[in-house]
């Protein structure tokens, strides 16, 4: 009986290690030039970051379904809609009838309600989320358990503490210019986030555009340096000013680009000169962009135009220790880094 208690025991010591050690997984699937970014913590539970297209054969939403099967979840825990634009709500009704989700979180009212299109999608949603919906502030934190997440930027409001490492005073701002008003205000209610394991910090602020990005960062930069940077806006040059990358100084950026959308060479251009950059890595070759300024093609996910797309996607995974491990599962390339 001693020794059934010690290999019981042992086998219990050895499932506690199990799941005390377990990664931080991160998959960024491919809605050619859409978004959806799903996050699985150490504990289990998971957010679906925006539900990307909708398409006449539901490709995002099965997409999508894809790497949920391959993270192993029965159910989405929180699904987290940035904005109300098609290519991060498309496919939220398909998905919903194929997963059971528990919690919706958003910024509140689309901005951009006189559009049928966008009025249309909105009271789906709030169908959809009826009972289940949690309406972000910044400052928030949402409830994935094994990972801390806090909201820095909804509705267009910034947070008004900084971040722990955040806090100092930039220089850089008197140079900040303006780009013109945004043709699409929604994109500047976008909730942004910082979701931080250990060591390890990940930031994804939606399709926020220079002006609203610039409150993050001017007088003083409240978020402080992060290790993994999900490229604002599809890596567009309406997003991703110089002022907010090189005071954030990623160490590796993720381009949720589409083969002819995002992935403009002056983002490029901003990234590579981002003090400590390491790589970028895309979720498709630029065809726009000279083949050149793209990155390497180990670290880009799909290299045809859509019709040709297999829908491959990219994956981190995060250890307890900060090492987190980029993988391209197109190739099976993958890489190693050292949170700051």
């Amino acid at each position: 009986m001693f020794k059934a208690l010690i290999v019981v025991l042992g086998i219990l010591g050895a499932a506690a290690l199990f799941g005390a050690s377990r990664n931080l997984e991160i998959y960024w699937i491919d809605a050619e030039g859409g978004a959806a970014t799903l996050i699985v913590a150490p504990s289990g539970e998971s957010m679906l970051v925006d539900t990307a297209n909708r398409a006449p054969d539901d490709r995002d939403a099965k997409r999508i379904m894809a790497a949920v099967q391959q993270a192993g979840l029965k159910k989405i825990d929180i699904l987290l809609t940035t904005h109300f634009h098609s290519d991060h709500i498309g496919s939220m009704p398909a998905l919903a009838k194929m997963i059971s989700i528990d919690q919706y979180m958003d910024h509140g009212e689309s901005v951009e309600m006189a559009r049928p299109a966008v009025a249309t999608a909105y009271k789906a949603y709030e169908e959809q989320s009826a009972g289940k919906r949690r309406i972000l502030r910044a400052g928030d934190r949402i409830p994935l358990k094994g990972v801390d997440i806090q909201v820095i930027m909804s509705a267009g409001q910034p947070i008004t503490k900084a971040l722990k490492g955040g806090g100092a005073k930039n220089a850089a701002c008197a140079d900040f210019k303006e780009h013109a008003t945004e043709p699409d205000p929604d994109n500047d209610q976008s909730v942004g986030f910082v979701l931080k394991f250990g060591k390890f910090d990940f930031i994804d602020m939606g399709d926020l555009t220079w002006t609203y990005e610039q409150k993050l960062v001017c007088p003083v930069n409240l978020i402080g340096t992060v290790d993994l940077y999900q490229t604002t806006h599809h890596g567009l040059d309406r997003s991703n000013s110089p002022l907010f990358v090189w005071a954030i100084q990623p160490k590796v950026a993720v381009m949720n680009n589409g083969p002819r959308k995002g992935g403009q060479a002056s983002v490029f251009e901003t990234l590579r000169k981002s003090p400590g950059l390491k790589d970028i890595w895309q979720g498709h070759l630029a065809l726009g962009t000279p083949k050149e300024v793209n990155t390497s093609e180990n670290m880009i996910a799909n290299l045809e135009p859509t019709a040709r797309c297999q829908g491959n996607l990219l994956k981190v995974s995060v250890a307890p220790d900060g090492k987190f491990t980029m993988t391209n599962p197109r190739n099976g390339f993958s890489k190693t880094y050292e949170s700051k």
